[in-house]
């Protein structure tokens, strides 16, 4: 089973329009052969101030392949949520932001933790990986 995900990206920033599209098969660490076959996916309601471990790295899980996609569904653009992998920060997803990362799963501290801020923010995610190597999600 093949796994793929594909982007568009316009942008009308410039007087000419910007336009670039991207796709690419989530394949297995260290392989062209096989692509990604697990899949774990939720949806979170997080309140302001919550902090939790979205995904759970395992020792199971270095040297595996990992894609994460994570949106931020609140529809106030002034709701966000901080994501954070082994106590650094990756950035905010503010309210109708989205972003799609690799998870390197290098040691069992690389959680992949979320922080809420002004407000319930509601976080659809979807984490494909190679084999089952995540460990439990933290549900709030």
């Amino acid at each position: 089973m093949a796994t793929t995900a594909a982007m568009t990206l316009s942008s009308d920033l410039m007087t000419g329009a910007l336009s670039a599209s991207a796709n690419s098969t989530l394949m297995k660490a260290g392989t062209t052969a096989d692509g990604l076959d697990q899949m774990r996916m939720g949806y979170n309601k997080i309140p302001t101030g919550t902090s939790f471990d979205l995904l759970d790295a395992t020792t199971a899980g270095i040297d595996k392949a990992a894609k994460v996609y994570i949106c931020n569904e609140s529809t106030d653009e002034t709701y966000y949520v901080t994501i954070v992998i082994d106590a650094k920060t990756i950035g905010r997803l503010y309210g109708g932001d989205w972003m799609f990362i690799p998870w390197n799963q290098d040691d069992a501290t690389h959680d992949l933790e979320v922080t809420a801020t002004n407000g319930t923010n509601n976080i659809t995610w979807i984490c494909f990986h190679e084999g089952e190597t995540l460990g439990t999600q933290d549900d709030s």
